[in-house]
């Protein structure tokens, strides 16, 4: 059963990802395992919009220091940058 919650985890709102609103492109932290075609009928079943293309990238762990000297690494994700049919807009709040 396809489930679109599952797919698309949350948008990411930055300041690049803010300017690129005026492009109709928006940016959505998406599951690891998304293909393109999945992330584009959740986004369409969610919002309500027409998705012209789907562009992913894969973001990996970086190595961060924390207290004392300890090493970790922040955790690797995948995002998903969406571009929406001219005049059609996604509310992001």
């Amino acid at each position: 059963m396809f489930n679109p919650y599952n797919i698309i985890k949350y948008p990411l709102v930055t300041e690049k990802a803010t300017g690129l609103e005026e492009q109709n492109k928006y940016i959505f932290v998406v599951d690891k395992k998304a293909r393109k075609t999945q992330i584009k009928q959740a986004i369409e079943s969610i919002y309500k919009v027409t998705v012209l293309s789907v562009a992913t990238i894969k973001m990996p762990a970086k190595k961060r220091r924390y207290r004392m000297g300890q090493e970790g690494y922040t955790s690797s994700y995948k995002k998903a940058i969406v571009t929406v049919k001219e005049g059609e807009k996604i509310a992001i709040t």
